[in-house]
């Protein structure tokens, strides 16, 4: 693995706490979305990008995209609270294949409300499995959560939630599979897209399933409690971007 790639997927398993302690961007106040761009040099793209994410998926091209290999194989290690979400980091052994690049699973984590939005409806959850390749390009598949019954497999994570910022738990050994965190029916919207917290670098790949999971209330106010209230970016404009389905 190079440098930069080691780089970037430390970052991303490492959370946010030290971007917390030295930026100081949130999702309230003067720290709000809508000032990270002012916060520092490093966001300014958060502010001028043309790509930013999340955005509300109103129209969406017909093609025959082309399935996202998942293999996901081996479990959760520990679930953490990095102050700004409540995040899982995985074993190796993770992957998704698309276009014929394999990109290695490094950790999903949860937003409240959703920050993607389809056909202007919001939902209580969204879910990121965040990827990357060997030269570093990522790639997200968002699923959403929507009102009904309690979901067995965000209970088992949900029962090790740490509540406190910095605090992470080693995950249960019954949580060994990462797939039914996913819907059955995988059919997506594809889009390109940003980073959605600071630094909001672009050229991500997104990929957001259509079919959501189900979430219980009780179970979207202990994440909320977790992460100090709602935690999600507003939509940004598409712009000229084309959503492919």
């Amino acid at each position: 693995m190079n440098k930069t790639v080691m780089s970037i997927t430390s970052a991303l398993l490492t959370s946010s706490i030290s971007l917390l302690a030295s930026s100081h961007w949130g999702y309230t106040g003067h720290n709000a979305p809508q000032n990270w761009g002012n916060i520092s040099p490093k966001y300014a793209i958060c502010s001028t990008g043309k790509n930013q994410s999340p955005i509300n998926i109103t129209s969406s091209f017909e093609t025959n995209l082309e399935a996202i290999d998942f293999n996901y194989a081996t479990a959760g290690k520990e679930i953490l609270n990095n102050g700004h979400t409540v995040q899982v980091n995985v074993k190796d052994g993770n992957s998704i294949t698309i276009d014929g690049v394999k990109y290695k699973l490094l950790q999903v984590h949860f937003h409240t409300p959703s920050e993607n939005n389809i056909d202007g409806n919001s939902f209580p959850l969204e879910a990121h499995f965040v990827h990357i390749d060997k030269d570093g390009n990522l790639a997200v598949v968002a699923v959403m959560f929507k009102d009904g019954k309690e979901n067995a497999q965000l209970a088992k994570l949900w029962k090790d939630m740490p509540m406190k910022v910095g605090e992470k738990h080693p995950l249960v050994a019954e949580l060994q599979d990462i797939n039914k965190l996913l819907p059955e029916n995988k059919d997506y919207y594809r889009f390109n897209g940003s980073l959605t917290t600071p630094p909001c670098s672009e050229g991500v790949k997104w990929m957001v399933l259509s079919t959501p999971l189900t979430i219980s209330k009780e179970q979207v106010e202990k994440f909320s409690h977790a992460v100090h209230g709602t935690n999600n970016r507003p939509v940004q404009e598409i712009n000229a971007r084309i959503i492919l389905k």
